[in-house]
């Protein structure tokens, strides 16, 4: 992607202009971010979707003051009629399962693919919103279908509703008010509160970012940490032999305090453990995500990573679905273009080594990749 190109996606900003003054700092209002857009999915179809095992969907209905939340799977059956107003139909990471929608997404990767997250489709009927509420990371709000009015600002208050299911701000005072048409798109940094109210039958897409909280990234990288410890058992094993007699038994050693210090400090010293350990962390999978096995030794002419694939890499390695390759050279580029790309030619192909295409082929038979049929 070329970060220099204006985009009409940003107002006619460039994804570095963008990124340098407004990201993480301030809303951005874009009329007709994508011109003319047409939902990817149709109602039936985004119904359909949220009836199926696997797939995070919730229903919020509003009645007078009381909300009502249910999570899915949702039958057609079990959603309100639409001629009643007020409730509205959440389905999460969409582009996990249509092509359309991940194509969609991948108009946002100026951001880093370390950060971008998914994309959930909000549909509403006359009056459906889900209150006013905040969130923790960056969203792209883009219009796909009516009208929705949205209020915004940046909320001092930020005490929650303790008689609702949800996350509901209990004393929201707005800034500024939008509403949105089919193709208009409004940025909010972490924070700003927002409330979106439909102006009847709406659909909005919602593009969302990983945010990693750092105590929960630290223990997820200490146990990726002590599972690559390769070091002999006998050597981990905390000893105490000169270890006298105690008359206070509750006092934790400082010998034993001293050793869980050094276990840690061992871990972080492995060479490039720590970023491998991070790598593969990011590009795990989801736990509602699976891949249907490829053929076995497919005849790689022109190949495009699954929609599902998270592929990234480092200065080091190349990761792919939560496991991690050491590289280095031409296959390194070929493979970091892959990533980038998300797709490789035939041309791009002829160059790689026997190793790569190996590795490429058991991708694919895996069902990470696949084959591209010739247009």
């Amino acid at each position: 992607m070329d970060i220099d190109q204006p985009l009409a996606l940003l107002g006619g900003l460039t994804p570095a202009q963008f990124m340098r003054r407004h990201w993480q700092k301030k809303p951005l209002l874009v009329r007709q971010a994508i011109p003319g857009f047409v939902p990817t999915l149709t109602r039936t179809e985004l119904f359909a979707l949220a009836s199926q095992e696997g797939v995070e969907s919730r229903l919020v209905q509003q009645v007078d003051d009381v909300w009502k939340l249910q999570h899915g799977p949702l039958s057609r059956r079990s959603l309100p009629p639409l001629q009643r107003p007020h409730w509205t139909l959440l389905v999460q990471g969409v582009d996990l399962h249509h092509d359309r929608v991940h194509a969609l997404m991948q108009q946002f990767r100026f951001v880093p693919d370390a950060r971008l997250d998914d994309l959930m489709i909000s549909y509403a009927t006359d009056g459906g919103g889900v209150g006013p509420h905040f969130d923790s990371y960056d969203v792209f709000l883009l219009q796909a279908h009516g009208r929705r009015r949205w209020r915004i600002g940046r909320q001092k208050d930020l005490s929650l509703r303790d008689d609702v299911p949800m996350k509901i701000l209990s004393h929201f005072e707005p800034e500024e008010e939008y509403t949105l048409e089919p193709g208009d798109m409004l940025y909010l940094p972490p924070g700003w509160a927002h409330d979106g109210i439909a102006e009847g039958e709406c659909m909005t897409y919602s593009v969302g970012f990983r945010v990693p909280e750092r105590t929960d990234l630290a223990q997820e990288m200490l146990v990726r940490l002590a599972d690559e410890d390769d070091c002999e058992t006998a050597t981990l094993l905390y000893r105490d032999n000169k270890q006298p007699a105690v008359a206070h038994p509750a006092e934790i050693p400082g010998t034993l305090q001293t050793f869980a210090r050094d276990a840690l400090q061992r871990a972080l010293e492995q060479p490039r453990a720590l970023e491998r350990a991070l790598g593969e962390y990011l590009t795990e999978p989801k736990s509602n995500v699976w891949f249907e096995p490829g053929p076995e030794g497919s005849m790689l002419e022109e190949i495009a990573l699954d929609r599902r694939t998270r592929m990234m890499y480092d200065a080091d390695h190349i990761f792919i679905n939560g496991e991690s390759y050491r590289a280095a050279g031409r296959d390194a580029a070929l493979m970091r273009q892959l990533a980038n790309q998300r797709t490789l030619g035939g041309r791009e192909l002829a160059r790689a080594s026997d190793d790569a295409l190996e590795l490429l082929s058991a991708w694919c038979a895996a069902g990470w990749l696949h084959t591209k049929v010739p247009s």
